[in-house]
């Protein structure tokens, strides 16, 4: 017996203002590239939200290596007590 699962997509409507100039080097853009604006923009956020998502990354990790750090000398100093 198989039974199918429908998958309903929703899609989230975002607006914003944007100045006549942007608006059209945004049209403009998309054009060259055959693209809808929309298709544009979207491509440009989801880009612009991986690039902050990865720089946030790269932060916690150096936050988190530099307190693993700090752990294992202050670790290193507890093994040597009493062992002279």
């Amino acid at each position: 017996m198989l039974i199918l699962k429908e998958i309903t997509m929703h899609a989230a409507t975002l607006s914003f203002r944007a100045g006549d100039e942007f608006a059209e080097q945004t049209r403009t853009l998309a054009n060259m590239l055959g693209l809808k604006s929309s298709d544009y923009i979207r491509q440009a956020v989801r880009e612009k939200n991986e690039q902050v998502m990865a720089q946030r990354m790269a932060m916690l990790s150096k936050a988190l290596s530099a307190d693993h750090l700090s752990l294992n000398e202050s670790l290193d100093d507890s093994l040597e007590d009493g062992l002279h």
